[in-house]
């Protein structure tokens, strides 16, 4: 599983991030290998937001950034982001029943 974690620095007077956040999740759902999404901003900074994505594997997040649709309405937000590694392999996961397999998509 692949976690994707990009962060941003957004102005008081930047009311829409929210709707472009979700517009750009609501199109990368569409592909094959998105699990889920979120996007919060901080209660500690209300400038700071963060839009994680999860995918089953780095493969099908790449093919999806691949994606004509993806180019022209996710690149753009993308291009906000804080500059700083954003992809994550999910080694370890739980849930409320207990630890779920994350076996690695690098492991031979």
């Amino acid at each position: 599983m692949l976690q994707v974690v990009t962060r941003y620095h957004v102005s008081d007077d930047d009311l829409t991030f929210r709707d472009e956040a979700s517009a750009a999740v609501a199109v990368l759902a569409g592909y094959e290998g998105f699990v889920d999404a979120s996007v919060a901003r901080s209660v500690d900074d209300p400038q700071l937001w963060v839009v994680q994505l999860r995918w089953t594997t780095v493969g099908a997040f790449r093919r999806a950034l691949s994606a004509f649709e993806v180019k022209l309405s996710v690149v753009p937000l993308l291009s906000r982001a804080i500059d700083e590694p954003t992809a994550f392999e999910v080694l370890h996961r739980r849930d409320a029943d207990g630890p779920v397999d994350a076996a690695s998509d690098l492991a031979g």
